[in-house]
C-alpha cells in the first residue's frame, strides 16, 4: 500500500491536450503505447517512468510500469513495500476513470509463464519445467534476464489491459543487452550444435550429430554425465515451440522500432553521465529506436537574479559557487542537446527531498508535463 495517497488538484498540464503539442514533452511521447526509460543508473530513471506512468492514470489512461532493474527502487517511488512478477494496481493514482498498475519482472516466474503458454501441450511443459537444465537457466544464464524482459513487456502488450507501457530498464549498458535479447536467442536457437542435438538422424545430419555426440562426451567428463544428459533432453524437449519463443521476441524488437514506442532518456547535468547517454543514443538510432525525448534532472537551479549578499559572507560565497555550478552545467546540456538533435529535451531542477511516494511523483510529473 502507499505510504500517502496522492492530494491536490492535477498540475493544468494535461496529457491529452498536450498531445497535439509537438514541441512538448506530453506532445512527444503521448501518441505512444510503449514508453522505454533508459539511462545510466543514478539518474532518476526509475522516477521518471514511475511519473509519466502516474501522469498517464491520472488523465485517464490505464497504465503499468514495470521495472526490469533487479534494484527495488520502483517500490520505493510509488510508496509500496514491494513488488512482484504480475501487475498490482497502485491505490490512489488513477483519476477519470483511469488506473496505474506497478510490476518488477521476476525472470524465473515469466520464463515459467512463456514454456506454460507455448507448450504444445501439458506434457511438454511439464518436461521443459521439470528439466534440471531449464531450472538452472530460467534465473541464472547470462541473457536470461534480458530475455524475459522482452518475454514481460511482449505479454502486458499482449493482453491489450494497458493504454500505456512504462519500462524502466536497467543502467545504460546493461539496457543494450535488454534490447539485443530477441538477437541473443535467436542466435542460441541457430547455434550449430543445438541445430545438431535436436536434428533427425539421417545422412548428413547423422554424420554430424555425432561429431556434437562426440564433443558432449568430451564434456562430459568435465561437468557430469547428468548435466550433459539434462541439457540435450532440454533442448529436445523444446522441439516444435523454439519458433513461436523466435517470433514473440521479434514482434517486440518490431514493436520497440515503430511508431508505438518512445525511447526517453533519463541524464543528469555531470559531464560523465552525458557523454555515456550521447553513446548510448547513437547505439539507439543506429539500432532504428531514436529517442524521442530526453529529462535532464537533478539541474542545479540559477537562482536567477537573486541578490548577491553583500561581503564575503558564507551566503554569498555559497550563491556564487551555485551560480557557477548552474552555468558549468547549462553549457555542458547545450552541448549534449546538440548530440540528439530531434529530441524534446525537459529540464526537472533538483528537489530538496527525496521521491518516495505518489505526491513526490506528482511534483515530478508537473515538471515534466509543464507546458513549454
Amino acid at each position: 500500500m502507499p505510504s500517502s495517497k496522492a492530494s491536490g488538484a492535477w498540475p493544468t498540464a494535461r496529457w491529452p491536450r498536450m498531445a497535439d503539442r509537438r514541441d512538448s514533452f506530453a506532445g512527444t511521447i503521448g501518441p505512444a503505447r510503449i514508453v522505454v526509460c533508459v539511462g545510466t543508473g543514478g539518474v532518476g530513471k526509475t522516477t521518471a517512468a514511475a511519473a509519466i506512468a502516474l501522469a498517464a492514470a491520472r488523465e485517464g489512461r490505464r497504465a503499468v510500469v514495470v521495472t526490469i532493474d533487479p534494484a527495488r527502487r520502483l517500490a520505493q517511488a510509488l510508496g509500496l513495500e514491494s513488488l512482484g512478477n504480475e501487475a498490482r494496481e497502485v491505490d490512489g493514482a488513477g483519476r477519470n476513470g483511469g488506473s496505474l498498475h506497478a510490476a518488477m519482472l521476476d525472470p524465473r516466474a515469466t520464463f515459467d509463464a512463456m514454456v506454460t503458454r507455448c507448450a504444445l501441450d501439458e506434457g511438454q511443459r511439464d518436461r521443459i519445467l521439470a528439466n534440471h537444465f531449464y531450472q538452472t537457466i530460467a534465473g541464472n544464464l547470462a541473457g536470461t534476464h534480458e530475455y524475459m524482459a522482452m518475454e514481460k513487456l511482449h505479454e502486458l502488450a499482449d493482453t491489450g489491459a494497458y493504454d500505456l507501457i512504462v519500462v524502466d530498464t536497467p543502467p545504460s549498458r546493461d539496457a543494450l543487452a535488454f534490447l539485443d535479447a530477441p538477437r541473443m536467442f535467436a542466435r542460441l536457437l541457430d547455434n550449430w550444435l543445438y541445430k545438431l542435438l535436436v536434428t533427425p538422424s539421417r545422412g548428413f545430419a547423422r554424420t554430424a550429430a555425432a561429431g556434437a555426440h562426440t564433443v558432449a562426451r568430451q564434456l562430459t567428463r568435465v561437468v557430469g554425465a547428468a548435466v550433459i544428459e539434462d541439457t540435450i533432453a532440454f533442448f529436445r524437449a523444446l522441439d516444435g515451440i523454439e519458433e513461436g519463443f523466435r517470433l514473440r521476441a521479434a514482434d517486440v524488437y518490431r514493436m520497440l522500432q515503430s511508431d508505438e514506442a518512445a525511447f526517453v532518456l533519463v541524464v543528469s547535468p555531470r559531464p560523465d553521465t552525458l557523454e555515456e547517454a550521447s553513446r548510448f543514443a547513437s547505439i539507439l538510432g543506429d539500432a532504428g529506436m531514436a529517442v524521442r525525448a530526453v529529462v535532464v534532472n537533478r539541474v542545479t537551479p540559477s537562482f536567477g537574479s537573486a541578490a548577491v549578499p553583500q561581503g564575503r559572507s558564507g551566503a554569498a560565497r555559497a550563491l556564487a559557487d551555485f551560480r557557477a555550478l548552474a552555468e558549468r552545467e547549462a553549457a555542458e546540456i547545450a552541448g549534449f542537446v546538440a548530440t540528439v538533435p530531434r529530441s524534446t529535451v525537459v529540464q526537472v531542477p533538483m528537489l530538496p527531498h527525496d521521491i518516495h511516494d505518489l505526491d513526490g511523483l506528482l511534483t515530478i510529473a508537473g515538471l515534466l508535463f509543464a507546458p513549454t
